[in-house]
């Protein structure tokens, strides 16, 4: 082949594409205006306008003023299992919503299921959905002037402790744990103990299930609510947009109440809270928009979570997960941390629940499929191997 016709070589750089990196590689450092600042654009004009600060005890006194009598208060460090130095410049919860921001048990609920387990593109995960009770949880805090912080704090990381395959985890992993496992409680008292967080905020994520006893904090308590706000109506239209049902299936209630659109029905919600807030000072929701979430909440319970293929999923995640959980009891020397732990032990047994608990759907079938020779068949819908 002579030097007109060869193809082009691998190594060939786009004029174009050598540009960008070229002036991507002039902002390494970026720009220094004088020997006090470096700025990030050659052209930055931004400031505050002013060199005050407001550190941390100043915010805390200012807030004060702004929040409501039950609100609660941040002080200082914080209540922490263990003693810390206060931060500078963020409050004790701020710090907490940061910590659960960071962790790995966060970022993990991206691979975990909401509803459908290996979810389309634009399906809801955990992750996802964390967020979205974020949201709502603010949208309600914010007008009642609550603490802000805590509340997303709390909303952030009330699922942490969700095992993989969403609900069909707590089955599975029940019968080896002494009363149960509950994902509040694990999520608050074993998945996120390494953060040392406040009380106020395990509090809130222990509690944000409506089976538990109330939150000791109004903060909490709004969470609780934005939980089942945010998963009734996004399971819904991630339901509906996967042909499962239709915006006309809903209960003539929920359309007279809240319409039939995400936004409408997230609007009603979150004013209907806040008014009530305003009339009576309580937590809660007017007794018809309340009855209106309820029979929301039973149509997904009798038309997306207890259908035969979401039932027949949760057999499946159920039988997989116990099987990971006989195995690595079995077998403590394949746990993160087997040190001193005695094979079938209930400490092996411990560590195992905790092992499988942490991991995304996809991998806890991938560790079926190497371990146990898992067949695939047996797996979920939707794993790709």
């Amino acid at each position: 082949m002579n030097e007109k016709s060869e193809p082009h070589s691998s190594h060939h750089v786009d004029p174009d594409m050598a540009e960008r990196a070229e002036r991507w590689a002039s902002t390494m450092s970026g720009t220094a205006a004088d020997e006090a600042i470096t700025l990030a654009h050659a052209d930055s004009w931004a400031g505050t306008g002013d060199t005050t600060i407001a550190e941390r005890q100043q915010r805390e006194e200012l807030a004060e003023v702004h929040l409501a009598r039950l609100a609660t208060r941040s002080v200082g460090a914080g209540r922490r299992p263990v003693d810390e130095e206060p931060d500078p410049f963020r409050t004790c919860f701020e710090r907490d919503r940061d910590r659960i921001l960071h962790a790995t048990s966060f970022r993990r609920l991206a691979g975990k299921t909401q509803v459908f387990v290996f979810p389309d593109d634009h399906q809801r995960t955990r992750l996802t959905h964390a967020l979205e009770v974020a949201q709502v949880a603010v949208s309600v805090a914010r007008p009642l002037g609550l603490n802000v912080a805590l509340t997303e704090a709390i909303a952030l990381g009330h699922d942490c402790g969700h095992g993989p395959g969403g609900h069909a985890s707590e089955d599975a992993l029940s019968p080896y744990i002494d009363g149960g496992f509950d994902h509040a409680v694990w999520g608050a008292d074993v998945t996120l103990v390494p953060l040392n967080l406040c009380a106020e905020t395990t509090d809130g994520i222990r509690n944000h299930s409506w089976s538990r006893p109330a939150p000791s904090t109004p903060e909490g308590e709004v969470v609780s609510w934005a939980d089942r706000i945010a998963y009734v109506c996004h399971d819904f239209e991630d339901a509906a947009a996967a042909g499962i049902v239709g915006p006309d299936d809903l209960p003539p209630l929920v359309r007279s109440v809240c319409g039939s659109s995400r936004q409408g029905q997230l609007g009603a919600f979150i004013t209907s809270m806040v008014r009530v807030a305003a009339h009576t000072g309580r937590i809660g929701m007017e007794p018809t928009v309340a009855e209106a979430l309820a029979a929301f909440r039973r149509f997904n319970y009798e038309q997306v979570y207890l259908r035969p293929a979401s039932r027949a999923q949760a057999g499946q995640v159920i039988d997989l997960l116990r099987s990971l959980v006989d195995h690595y009891a079995a077998n403590p020397g394949l746990l993160p941390n087997p040190a001193d732990v005695a094979t079938g032990s209930p400490e092996a047994v411990r560590q195992a629940v905790a092992y499988v608990a942490g991991m995304t759907d996809r991998f806890a079938c991938r560790q079926g499929v190497a371990l146990l020779d898992y067949p695939l068949h047996r797996l979920p819908r939707g794993i790709d191997i």
